[in-house]
């Protein structure tokens, strides 16, 4: 396969033919669940995208976007919507989550794998960071959005993570929840400060962390303060479970 860059990848006409760049696809053949947000503990399917938007310092999917570490050509592949459609409907599990990497810059297509994958009798999550505007055919019933803008602690330029038309198009469409990577209490005041400004709501903090003993640790240093803000609390349940381990 061809690399293609981080932010444009060119793609034919939705519907009959479409693909998508995959890095990679688990939950049918070793049972897994979402690990993060509302959903944590539900069974789920996983479609995760390749490639990225954003270059975070404390990324734990680099696989899907560094290619100064690891090669696009193994580490990705075309995938048809048909066929992933197909995967997915292989699975009696209800919840697909699509994830990345950045699903949205690939949105062109994804309009068919939702309408597939609703078709097939799935609800569908997205993990986004909440760069890039929704589109429209993608605002429709049993499609939620897990919105994850990251703040400077995550190890990234708020310049380029924190777009402010795009958070307010998901908090206008009723169907997301913002869920943030927290690791200090200054982390809650950046959090506060964004939410405030954008109508952000509801808000979910997650606390950073990709082993057990670092999330335990971040959960004891923010929980008091999410607690009294009245903010959605989540763990990382795949983390404790799986130890990180990918595909699961």
């Amino acid at each position: 396969m061809t690399a293609l860059g981080p932010t444009m990848v060119k793609q034919p006409a939705s519907g009959a033919g479409s693909w998508l760049i995959v890095a990679e696809c688990f939950g049918v053949e070793t049972p897994t669940f979402q690990g993060e947000g509302p959903s944590c503990g539900h069974p789920a399917l996983f479609i995760r995208l390749s490639r990225c938007n954003l270059t975070c310092a404390r990324c734990d999917t680099k696989y899907t976007w560094d290619w100064s570490r690891f090669d696009p050509r193994r580490e990705s592949a075309k995938r048809s919507v048909a066929d992933l459609v197909a995967w997915a409907a292989s699975s009696p599990v209800e919840l697909v989550v699509i994830t990345g990497g950045e699903p949205l810059i690939q949105q062109r297509n994804l309009a068919a794998l939702v309408q597939g994958l609703l078709a097939a009798g799935k609800r569908v999550e997205f993990e986004t960071n909440g760069t890039i505007v929704p589109d429209p055919a993608l605002l429709i019933d049993g499609v939620r959005f897990n919105v994850s803008p990251k703040v400077q602690s995550f190890g990234v330029d708020e310049s380029k993570s924190i777009v402010p038309s795009a958070l307010e198009a998901f908090a206008a469409t009723g169907s997301a929840v913002f869920k943030f990577v927290a690791s200090s209490l200054s982390d809650l005041d950046r959090i506060a400060e964004l939410a405030a400004a954008h109508r952000l709501a509801p808000v979910w903090v997650m606390p950073e962390g990709t082993t057990a003993e670092a999330i335990i640790v971040a959960t004891r240093v923010l929980a008091d303060a999410v607690a009294a803000r009245r903010w959605h609390f989540t763990t990382r349940l795949h983390v404790l479970a799986f130890a990180d381990a990918r595909g699961r």
